[in-house]
């Protein structure tokens, strides 16, 4: 490349044939054209290459990882392939709306003390027919400026993922080159425990409009892995309040292990009931 893109938009996939040419056509879709597209393959046994190839953008790259490395491997790939000022990780079952790039792009741009440690956004939840299930959001917030601590705090003592899924994050490659690679100690949290590290340098900025969609599927690894979901939380808890760094409250790890048993419960009825 002759020169730096402004955003690198990574999709790391695995066996994505199915939606992957969604999410490619939804950044391709982006009214913010200064952007590389990384696709790294984990090494799938699809014809994921194949529908990939079929685009011929200049900006798009597709990387194919010789043995399969799991999703912190080809996640972590992805933040070593990318270029870009600023970097958004985009699960291939995942979409961008039109906007997202250039109104999240806008916040970071404006933000000349780097005082930001990434920008967040509201989410659809479709299935896998791409109708909406519902909005995600950070509860009882317009959009604006969000204290890091006040976003760990409610995270915790509510035991889930306000932040939401990767798709919806924008942050700067920078930080996330000091703040280093994913880590899938607690695999139903990667992101989640990612946002943490990168919240200890800087405050997140809320867009209280769905930017994204989120897909879930009964093939999808959050969902694949759903019953442990409880567990990995309530250890991620643990692992946080035992670092001093995030001065975490007795009541916030009371309160988060039980809501992280509750949201089971909640994700396990939605999955068996309503997801088809």
């Amino acid at each position: 490349m002759t020169s730096t893109p402004l955003v690198s938009v990574c999709i790391p996939t695995y066996r994505g044939e199915a939606h992957i040419r969604a999410a490619i056509i939804s950044v391709l879709a982006q009214t913010l054209d200064d952007f590389e597209l990384i696709v790294v393959d984990d090494n799938s046994p699809d014809n994921t290459a194949a529908l990939v190839s079929s685009f011929v953008d200049p900006r798009i790259r597709f990387l194919r990882n010789p043995a399969n490395l799991g999703p912190e491997g080809n996640w972590n790939r992805c933040l070593h392939e990318a270029h870009g000022k600023y970097f958004k990780l985009l699960p291939h079952d995942d979409l961008l709306h039109p906007d997202c790039l250039r109104r999240q792009v806008e916040i970071l741009e404006a933000d000349s003390e780097s005082s930001l440690a990434l920008v967040f956004c509201a989410r659809q939840v479709i299935n896998a027919a791409g109708r909406q299930q519902t909005t995600r959001g950070f509860p009882h917030r317009r959009s604006g400026r969000i204290a890091a601590n006040e976003v760990i705090r409610a995270c915790l003592r509510r035991g889930t993922n306000l932040l939401g899924e990767p798709g919806g994050v924008l942050m700067r490659r920078e930080l996330a080159s000091r703040v280093g690679p994913f880590n899938a100690a607690f695999p139903y949290v990667i992101d989640l425990e990612y946002w943490f590290r990168l919240l200890l340098h800087g405050d997140a900025w809320y867009i209280d409009e769905t930017l994204a969609s989120f897909r879930v599927s009964r093939s999808q690894w959050s969902v694949v892995i759903g019953r442990g979901q409880s567990k990995d939380f309530s250890r991620f808890i643990d692992h946080v309040a035992s670092a001093p760094e995030y001065k975490v409250a007795p009541t916030d790890t009371v309160l988060g292990h039980g809501m992280a048993r509750f949201n089971q419960l909640l994700r396990l009825l939605y999955y068996r009931f309503v997801l088809k």
